[in-house]
C-alpha cells in the first residue's frame, strides 16, 4: 500500500473526528469560542488535505 495513500486517510479520519468534536461542542456550546473555531479551522484543512492526497495519488505499482 502506498505511503502517501495511507497518510491521507489518517488525516482524512483524523479532519473527521476534529470536525465532529468541534459540532458537538457548537451545539453543547461546552467549550469556548475560539477553542471550537481553531479546532474546526485544522480539522478542515486535515480533511481537505487528506482527501487530496487519497485523490493526486497514483496507483503505480
Amino acid at each position: 500500500m502506498n505511503l502517501k495513500r495511507t497518510f491521507g486517510a489518517i488525516l482524512t479520519v483524523l479532519g473527521i473526528i476534529g470536525l465532529i468534536y468541534a459540532g458537538i461542542g457548537i451545539v453543547n456550546r461546552s467549550n469556548g469560542a475560539t477553542t471550537l473555531i481553531v479546532i474546526g479551522v485544522i480539522a478542515v484543512m486535515f480533511f481537505f488535505t487528506g482527501i487530496s492526497l487519497i485523490r493526486t495519488t497514483s496507483d503505480a505499482a
